[in-house]
């Protein structure tokens, strides 16, 4: 069994309570990430739930799926564009109640799964425990946008360590992806959870580290905050360089958003909340 996928589903029943509270015309308002809109939004993280489905029961149509992605990018599509291109024309609330009827059914999925099961993934595969916390991830990450726009406070709960360990665990991948040389010299890493338990990660270090909240450091690591808009505490060079450079999600690498781009609006908008 795998426990992660619990919180996958915990995580996609929070935001899908929010946005089941939206009108149909509330999905085009446009969020601070990539100009994306609410349904851009839920597109994106209904697709790729898709694929991952595919990638457990039809490995082969996986395949085909990610050859189809490389292709749109490769003539200088985006994400949104396969979306359009794979989604049917359904209105957003139809798309929501979709997007919840398979998330639901790929969380009791993952949880009867075998934990080091092998899934096909862009890139190299994955195991099926490192495949649902990354869902649980991009979940998270592309949900903060909606929380971000709409003025919510975003209550999370120690499921968060899943991406903190993917954090600690992109260490590498974020000089690699840069063709940067991995330091070896890796910061000590010690984050207070929602409940207030210290989670600590490498050697302890006072001149290597990062210290602060792990809702911050999860915020960084996955890109919907710049680091210079938290209160991590970062010592040693190593550790403020990776800090600017984080990326937890695969693909090629990324830059963080702009100080002060990301940032929750400071009117709650919620509908009806």
């Amino acid at each position: 069994m795998i426990e992660q996928a619990i919180d996958f589903k915990d995580e996609s029943e929070a935001l899908y309570k929010i946005l089941g509270k939206l009108s149909e015309e509330d999905f085009a308002t446009k969020t601070a990430f990539k100009n994306y809109t609410i349904h851009d939004v839920l597109c994106h993280l209904h697709l790729f739930n898709q694929a991952v489905d595919l990638s457990i029961e039809k490995p082969e149509e996986f395949e085909v799926f990610a050859q189809k992605l490389a292709s749109i990018l490769g003539d200088g599509g985006s994400m949104i564009d396969l979306a359009e291109e794979c989604l049917d024309d359904s209105s957003n609330l139809v798309l929501l109640e979709n997007w919840r009827e398979l998330y639901l059914d790929l969380s009791d999925k993952f949880y009867k799964e075998q934990p080091k099961k092998r899934l096909a993934w862009f890139g190299p595969d994955m195991s099926a425990r490192s495949s649902v916390s990354a869902r649980l991830m991009e979940t998270w990450a592309h949900g903060q946008a909606i929380y971000d726009l709409l003025g919510i406070e975003r209550i999370n709960t120690d499921s968060i360590k899943n991406i903190a360990f993917l954090g600690v665990n992109t260490f590498a991948f974020c000089y690699q992806s840069r063709n940067l040389e991995v330091p070896t010299d890796v910061p000590y890493v010690k984050l207070t959870a929602p409940s207030g338990v210290i989670w600590q990660w490498n050697a302890p270090s006072n001149m290597n580290s990062i210290t602060g909240s792990a809702t911050e450091f999860c915020q960084v690591v996955t890109q919907v905050r710049n680091i210079a808009d938290t209160k991590l505490e970062l010592k040693g060079k190593v550790a403020s360089h990776w800090m600017s450079i984080a990326q937890c999600f695969a693909g090629p690498a990324e830059t963080p958003p702009i100080a002060g781009s990301r940032r929750k609006s400071p009117i709650d908008m919620s509908i009806n909340s």
